[in-house]
């Protein structure tokens, strides 16, 4: 493909090179691969149901030996709130108390998120500071109907001249208000975190937040720190970092020709929450939790989460032990039969890796499969939340292995993947520990783990015309599928995230 001298020194600004470029433009031509679910993880069959005298002992395990490991908790945390207000956005624009009441309207919407909005507004924990500042911006705001102070008062949760909450990053809305203080998403992280990620009594955390974010994520931290610190008894050591602009991917026209914008330059797009790999790849700890920053509870109920996560972490020490006292012997050489037989077992029943038989081949392929990065991911019962399953797959090359698979990867045009997908009971709620480092010490480099085949096309608009856009592996699917993955089941409790603004409303999230 010829480019332009302008577009080659426009992919070169990105940290990309034309080849990249070009391999992108033939991913477009190839088109998106499905995955091959063999069957879906249940209980008993790829995901690990632990009673509470093993929990009690895996929570034990890890306090006993958390300490000598060095543990950060990353958040991905670069969500803009806007998606969380789009109801609201709407109901500013369609709403006039002049024309119809407020509860005429919200009958006709029939959105159940929307009247849950406004029959429990009170509760919500920006509503006082909303109260007071629409007061303030309209002068007459007492002498109004009922009905015209309450959109005055949606405006002002989301406009410029009142709190602008739709203009924050999702972590720094206020999530839950307590008696002395309001809580944001990012201090609920911080909060947490004190209670499974210290170690000497400094927890590290890592946000990926959006370029023109981090100023404010520093301002909330210095207003936050003196309380959480006394609270805590922990001190914290934050990191921020952004998406690598070397992670955009180019766009492409119906043709897959490079789709130019109005001024006649390339487009590219943010390659979505698997370029986050990158980031994660420049860590140095032993140990680290994954979980998105919507995902917090009030502090009443966090016992739950932290003691699940001390769980996860747990399995992590138990599962990893066992990993390097294997690769340890294989290193050694001269390994007797029985020990290669235990070795395959434990690939085949721990990790469900099916390996090659191939007996020349035999303790190089054990290696191989067990000398990867490894991850322990809470998965929960699916009653109905969106969200990535597990299934049991099989690679190119014959491999089967755990993984978790998006809905948009799946073959649903074939009637035996339909099938699988549809016996799926549990769902990823993004509740993850990660071992980074090998027995020998050593980091993984984790572009090498990554399945480039379970990229993604979506279709796209710009400037009014169609364009074809590429988003990277996702983080914890096509990201780490050639990682070692162990499924447990976590309590549905665990998991609270906030997708609409009326989510905040619920019993989660309102402080006991």
């Amino acid at each position: 493909m010829k480019f332009r001298e302008r577009d080659i020194l426009q992919i070169e600004e990105k940290g990309l090179s034309t080849k990249e470029v070009e391999e992108q433009i033939e991913i477009f031509k190839r088109g998106n691969i499905k995955v091959n679910i063999t069957e879906a993880a249940t209980v008993g069959n790829g995901i690990s149901k632990i009673d509470s005298a093993e929990k009690r002992e895996l929570i034990d395990l890890y306090d006993a030996e958390k300490d000598e490991y060095s543990i950060l908790k990353f958040v991905p945390a670069s969500g803009a709130a806007s998606r969380m207000f789009k109801a609201l956005h709407n109901f500013i624009d369609d709403f006039d108390p002049e024309r119809h009441g407020l509860r005429e309207y919200l009958d006709a919407s029939g959105d159940a998120d929307l009247q849950r909005f406004f029959n429990h507004i009170e509760k919500l924990p920006f509503y006082d500071k909303a109260i007071e500042k629409a007061k303030k911006n309209q002068s007459n705001y007492e002498d109004l109907s009922h009905d015209s102070q309450t959109k005055i008062l949606v405006q002002t949760i989301l406009e410029s001249d009142g709190l602008y909450l739709s203009n924050l990053p999702k972590g720094l809305v206020p999530f839950h208000k307590y008696n002395q203080h309001t809580a944001t998403a990012f201090e609920e992280h911080l909060f947490e975190a004190a209670e499974y990620a210290e170690v000497d009594d400094v927890a590290k955390l890592h946000f990926t937040v959006a370029k023109g974010d981090k100023d404010k994520f520093k301002g909330e931290w210095k207003e936050i720190q003196e309380r959480l610190e006394d609270k805590t008894k922990v001190k914290f050591e934050i990191e921020y970092s952004y998406q690598n602009p070397k992670t955009d991917t180019i766009a492409v026209d119906n043709d897959f020709e490079p789709f130019k914008t109005e001024e006649n330059d390339l487009f590219f797009r943010p390659g979505g929450h698997g370029a986050l790999i990158e980031n994660m790849n420049q860590l140095d700890e032993d140990i680290v939790f994954v979980k998105n920053i919507d995902n917090v509870v009030t502090e009443d109920k966090v016992q739950n989460v932290i003691d699940h996560k001390k769980m996860l972490g747990g399995k992590l020490f138990q599962v990893q032990k066992k990993v390097f006292g294997y690769l340890e012997i294989l290193d050694k050489g001269n390994v007797p039969s029985e020990k290669l037989d235990e070795i395959q077992d434990f690939l085949r029943k721990e990790l469900f890796v099916k390996s090659s038989s191939n007996q020349e081949l035999f303790i190089e392929n054990l290696k191989e499969k067990l000398h990867r990065p490894l991850r322990v991911c809470g998965m929960v019962k699916n009653e109905g939340e969106p969200g990535g399953g597990p299934f049991l797959v099989k690679d190119k090359n014959g491999v089967i292995s755990l993984q978790i698979i998006e809905g948009a990867q799946i073959d649903n045009d074939n009637p035996e993947q339909a099938k699988t997908a549809r016996e799926a009971t549990h769902f990823n709620p993004v509740d993850i520990v990660c071992g980074l480092k090998d027995h020998n010490g050593e980091s993984f480099d984790l572009h090498d783990y990554v399945d480039e085949d379970m990229s993604f096309i979506a279709d796209k608009t710009k400037d009014g015309k169609p364009l074809k856009a590429l988003e990277r592996p996702g983080l914890w699917n096509g990201g780490m599928a050639k990682w070692n993955t162990v499924f447990v089941e976590v309590p549905v409790e665990t998991f609270n995230p906030v997708k609409t603004v009326s989510d905040l409303l619920k019993e989660s999230h309102q402080p006991g």
